[in-house]
This record gives structure tokens, sequence and C-alpha cells, in this order.
């Protein structure tokens, strides 16, 4: 996610992911009203991850404190990516017919540039017109940003760690200098699912600047939350991003990142990290749910006045509606499976796969399982419809909830795609995470 201010996998120099999702890719499709934008609440944009320049930490209020709420560790370099749905991205506002037209302005420009150029230079003589401008006069390139050093796991010297997986890190760093490898070392191993590329992926962290000796916002802080994001996707600096691909839920890994694997040659000055500054990372991995992941669990019916779900694994669910049932006027939420993970808060940004269907007759429109992708979103940010923001609010993580949503909370009077105006919904959706993204 959605998608950022710094904060440990921050902003460095890695590719990004486009934050939050398109339009589209919503369960149903675009809110009443959206037409091709996503308007975000300022309370949530401040939760969510602002895109920097390459090198650059996005702004964030406030001083560094340690006791602060850790700042998000995005890549804050834009790549061209499809979105959980399979729509791919275009630049804002420009179809086709606008490339074209801004292709042959460009070429008409550069025509005129060098034509003036010819004509004014020492007069303009023909002889002027097969000389070529002094190279030592033209612009300097712009120097491209260092590559992220092979990963490593160990190295002539190492910061001394204490503490236990799922507790904050004590880190001690020596009196020596890093000698500038990227290490990435399991402390301690897990047995849970491995991660892989593309997996949802949440995380704990302590943080030290191994060059300062300062400590970095941790998500065991006061105000901390676990970090989720699509491990080997760019999504964060590769002092997260790729540390933890390959490794098993439950583990312990230590990393130390030089520049090049953390906030490039610019460093990060809103959390006082230098340009040649190292860092020192503990990263607990909490969890990994492949794209299409589902929750498992013992399953508790639903009432007779709610309609019956069948669970078919990694398909859609099947949705029988209630014979001759009235449409509610109020929201009606039943937990299916009970999640032994913490409760979602608003502002987090929730992992989910869901099934889509009528209230009248059961009919699916909908359902991030046939696509194969979770669907990701803060909580109560008002990207969903208000049913699913209320709905979801205060359930556990692990959880499968089925939602009866009424129109007022849906999609109103005028409908979307194949959900008619004034229709009530039904969805099942499984809760694989949440955290800060």
């Amino acid at each position: 996610m959605s998608e950022k201010a710094s904060s440990p996998g921050g902003a460095g120099t890695a590719n990004g992911n486009s934050t939050g999702d398109p339009a589209d890719s919503r369960p149903g499709g675009p809110l009443p009203g959206d037409g091709e934008s996503i308007v975000v609440p300022p309370s949530i944009l401040k939760q969510q991850a602002g895109w920097a320049q390459p090198g650059t930490a996005a702004p964030r209020t406030g001083g560094t404190k340690t006791d602060e709420a850790p700042q998000i560790f995005a890549s804050n370099v834009r790549r061209q990516d499809t979105s959980e749905a399979g729509y791919a991205e275009n630049p804002p506002g420009v179809g086709k017919l606008g490339v074209i037209l801004g292709t042959v302005l460009a070429v008409l420009l550069v025509g005129s540039g060098i034509t003036l150029y010819v004509v004014n230079r020492d007069g303009g003589s023909k002889s002027d017109t097969a000389a070529k401008p002094d190279a030592g006069k033209s612009a300097p390139a712009t120097p491209s940003a260092e590559p992220v050093p092979p990963i490593k796991d160990s190295a002539k010297v190492l910061p001394t760690i204490t503490g236990e997986f799922g507790k904050k890190a004590g880190i001690e760093v020596p009196g020596e200098q890093s000698d500038g490898s990227f290490v990435v070392k399991v402390l301690s191993e897990g047995t849970g699912a491995k991660v892989e590329k593309n997996s949802w992926t949440s995380v704990d962290y302590t943080a030290k600047d191994w060059t300062t000796g300062k400590d970095i916002p941790s998500s065991y802080d006061e105000k901390g939350k676990p970090q989720i994001f699509q491990a080997g996707t760019d999504a964060l600096i590769p002092a997260l991003d790729q540390a933890v691909v390959g490794k098993k839920a439950g583990s312990r890994v230590l990393v130390v990142a030089p520049p090049a694997a953390a906030f490039g040659a610019q460093g990060n000055p809103s959390m006082s990290i230098g340009a040649k500054d190292n860092l020192v990372f503990v990263i607990d991995i909490r969890n990994s749910n492949a794209p299409d992941a589902v929750v498992s669990g013992t399953v508790t019916p639903p009432p007779a006045d709610f309609p019956q779900v069948k669970d078919n694994g990694k398909k859609p669910a099947d949705i029988t509606p209630v014979a001759g049932a009235a449409d509610p006027t109020e929201l009606k939420t039943h937990v299916l499976i009970k999640g032994t993970g913490p409760k979602v808060e608003k502002g987090e940004k929730v992992v989910v796969q869901y099934t889509g269907a009528l209230f009248k007759d059961g009919k699916v429109f909908d359902s991030s399982l046939s696509k194969g992708q979770a669907f990701s979103f803060p909580v109560g940010g008002g990207q969903v419809i208000a049913g699913w923001d209320q709905g979801l609010e205060g359930q556990t993580v692990g959880s499968r909830v089925e939602l009866v949503i009424p129109a007022s909370l849906g999609y109103g009077d005028k409908g979307q795609g194949d959900i008619p105006a004034n229709a009530t919904l039904v969805f099942v959706v499984d809760i694989l995470d949440a955290g800060q993204g």
C-alpha cells in the first residue's frame, strides 16, 4: 500500500510500486461519483507513504524522537507496474492522442531550437550548419544512484544483538565503523510460511544508525505499528524489501545496510540520517501471505436470517440468499472464522480476500479470488464502500467475516456495473493481515 512518509524501510533508492489501489480494483468497482479519481482524506494520507525525489525522504512533521510513531520506509521512486487487479497505470489525464500530440510538439520545438541556433550563432553563415556545439560546454549528466551491493551473511565486524523475537531488540554497535557491506543474517529461524517475491509480509523492527549511534523509531515504540508490504517489489528500501525474501515468518533477521541499501546518497534529514550513514535493523517477520492466500479455522455457520456461505478454498465462495428475506436497513456482520490476530484499527492498512454477491439472488459480482490477488486498503479511509469501513474495523486479523450491507452503505440508488440501484450486498471477507503501510 495505497502507498509515504519515511520509516525503517522507507524512502530509498529502489524503484517503488505506486501506492493505493486503482478505482476499478475496489470490491464492486469505483465508488459512486468517483470517475477516475481516488480521494483520500488527509487523516489517512498522513499515515500513508508520500513519494519523494530519488535519494530523499518524504517530509515528516514533528521531530525525530524515538518515542514518536515510526515512519514508513517506502521507496521514493515510482515504477510503472500493474495493480493488484491487473490494471496498468497510465500518466494521469494522458491518453494515446495526448501522447502523440506531445511527441509531435516536442519534435517541432527541438527543430525550431536547432534552426535558431544555426541562424544566430556567429551570424548564421552556411558553413556553420555542419558545426557542432562545444561538447565541453554541454550540461553534465545526472549522476545515477549507487547500485545496491550484493547481500552477504557476515562481515568483519557486526553489532551485538540481544532480546527475543516479538520484543524490541537491543542493538550495541562496536566502536569500529561498518565496512560498507550489505549484511542479512538470520539470528533465529521461524517455522512459518516462507516469504516469496510478492508475498504480503508484515514485520516489526528495531533500528539504529551505526554511524551516529542514535536510535531510529521502532515499530515496538508506544505508537509503533508493524510494517506491511509486498516483498521483493521495491516498495520499501532494500534493507527491508530484499532482506526478508527467502526467510520464514517467525524469523529474527539482522540487517546492516550501507547507504545504497537504505536512503541513498542524500540520507534522510527528517530522521537525522546522514548521506554516509550505515544503518542497523533487527527485523521480526510476523506474517507472510501469498497473493492468493485465504484464512483457515473452525467455521461458525451464520444465523438463519443470514445468507449461507459455502467455502470453495481459493475460489469465490458460494453465497445462498434467504428466500423471501427483506432487505436490511442496517449493516449486519457475522464472524465465520474467528482470527487470533490483533484487532484492526481505523487507519491501518489491511490485506483481504473477498467475494461479493447480491443479497437478492446470490449472484457473485466480484471476487479477489478470481484474480488471484489479495486487495489492500486503509480502513476508514473512504477508499471502499462505507459498509466495508464500518464492518471490518475492530475485527481481528485471521478472521473471515460475512457482511450484509444495505444500499445506503453500498452503492445507493445509482448502483455500479453489475450491481443494480438500491441493492443490498453480501461480502465474505478474509482478513489476512494489517499494519502500517
